[in-house]
């Protein structure tokens, strides 16, 4: 029987409700910005179907961990993009000097909570059953891999 752990179905819920919110979010940004600064809006656009995309696979897929890791690196490029564009300013002359109350706390508040909970589903994952295993005395005695796994 192969069922999801308590915490398992919490983080990949919360994964989902931030990837969603982050869609919103977004999304609702994108006809400003296509008209701002377009290639914005492109990326805005382009963000959100892919955060749309993490959500859905984070609770239909049995093995989540590329659902996990695009939406963890989509959120943070979106937290250094958001940083970037109010400090140093982004190519094309593109730089915000606010932070959009309220779209770009709760984008961060979103972002971040998808990475702090893809952490954590990283920490209580336990290994795959498939995976090699040493023997349980493997620290008292050496042991020898053969070709069909481990033996003494």
């Amino acid at each position: 029987m192969n069922s999801l752990s308590a915490t398992d179905v919490t983080l990949r819920g919360l994964g989902a409700c931030c990837a969603v919110g982050n869609v919103v979010l977004h999304a609702l940004l994108v006809p400003d910005h296509l008209e701002e600064k377009f290639y914005i809006g492109v990326l805005f656009a382009l963000g959100s179907v892919v955060m749309l995309i993490v959500a859905a696979a984070l609770v239909t897929w049995k093995r989540p961990m590329i659902a996990w890791l695009t939406g963890a690196l989509v959120s943070f490029g979106m937290i250094i993009a958001f940083l970037l564009s109010r400090t140093v300013g982004l190519p094309d002359g593109y730089y915000e000097s606010g932070w959009e109350p309220p779209y770009g706390p709760l984008s961060l508040l979103v972002e971040g909570l998808f990475i702090l909970a893809f952490l954590t589903w990283l920490t209580n994952t336990p290994p795959t059953a498939g995976a090699a295993k040493p023997p349980g005395n493997a620290d008292r005695e050496p042991a020898v891999a053969g070709r069909n796994g481990w033996w003494r």
